[in-house]
């Protein structure tokens, strides 16, 4: 079920991103987007940041709130539902869903490394990537990053699907009832569960100590809506891509605004953003064609798609700023 978040921010401003003029307006009506895994993934926190710090507003849009589900082609559809259809979601899912014919723009690169875990019991004899073999791993939904990426670690370990069962659970922490219950050997993590759960379970496994980086998510909406509205999406990257570097410089601060939007214990959630800033997670929004095919190379491993995506005509840069149209 989808949940609203809403954080206020104040009124707009005024600003040029990449040739487009954002016009100040006195009553300018509040938008909700949608943010894959918004509340307990950390793909959410640079709009948690530009919410706090009036960066939307400078920008020239104000954000009211957030729509969140738990994640795959469920946050592509909540873009294509909402009255706003804008959104930050999974690579995967945005890639399988204009192979069934949805008709999406990428307008920016979201996260750019591997975030993701899999933690298991203390006892649990999963010790290490190389006992996969015979384990049940839970990953949140068909065609999400999770999903996607155990398919690439067991391509790059040669580990024939029939020797792990890999169950959907849905949202994280359905997870880590199912691994409580003993429903899977291993559940997907990233921060803040890792920082939230440390001493009740350990990390089994990591997707970065096999995989290449890779692009994690991207920011999309309609190519109607593109040409519609150009001036507040172009505000929401430029928004967006100035809570990244103000987040990378100010660790310590984030950790306190994502504690509030995320309801998470202060020192819990400082430790996750600085673990997360180490692996530089978060792109201020230049979209990298390598880093996102090697995102693709998991989908075909799971049949979702035959061939390789048309990048031309699913990225738009029109809206980046000249210094992130790489």
């Amino acid at each position: 079920m989808r949940k609203i978040i809403s954080m206020a921010v104040g009124a707009l401003a005024v600003t040029a991103v990449s040739g487009v003029a954002v016009a100040p307006r006195a009553h300018a009506q509040a938008v909700q987007i949608s943010v894959t895994h918004w509340g307990s993934q950390l793909y959410g926190l640079p709009y948690a940041v530009a919410m706090q710090k009036g960066f939307f507003k400078d920008a020239g849009i104000e954000v009211s709130g957030v729509l969140t589900s738990k994640g795959g082609g469920t946050t592509v559809r909540n873009v294509f539902a909402s009255d706003f259809p804008y959104g930050e979601v999974a690579l995967p899912a945005v890639v399988a869903a204009a192979a069934e014919g949805f008709d999406l723009r990428i307008i920016h690169a979201g996260t750019v490394a591997h975030s993701n875990v899999w933690m298991a019991k203390l006892d649990s004899p999963l010790q290490s990537i190389k006992d996969l073999e015979g384990k049940r791993i839970g990953y949140t939904s068909p065609r999400s990053v999770s999903q996607t990426t155990m398919f690439m670690i067991m391509d790059k370990l040669n580990i024939p699907r029939d020797k792990v069962q890999l169950i959907s659970t849905g949202a994280i922490g359905a997870g880590f009832t199912a691994l409580e219950s003993g429903g899977v050997d291993a559940t997907l993590a990233s921060e803040p569960q890792v920082s939230i759960y440390a001493g009740k379970y350990r990390v089994a496994f990591a997707a970065s100590e096999i995989l290449p980086p890779v692009t994690q998510t991207v920011g999309v909406t309609t190519p109607e809506f593109l040409k519609k509205e150009p001036k507040k999406l172009a505000a929401l990257i430029i928004g967006r891509a100035k809570a990244v570097d103000w987040l990378y410089a100010n660790q310590e601060e984030a950790g306190k605004i994502l504690s509030k939007a995320y309801d998470l214990d202060e020192k819990i959630a400082i430790n996750a953003v600085k673990n997360m800033a180490a692996t530089k997670f978060w792109g201020a929004g230049s979209l990298d064609v390598a880093s996102m095919n090697e995102m693709v190379k998991g989908l075909k491993l799971v049949d979702a798609i035959k061939g390789d995506p048309d990048w031309n005509k699913l990225i738009d840069r029109s809206l980046l700023p000249a210094d992130l149209r790489s």
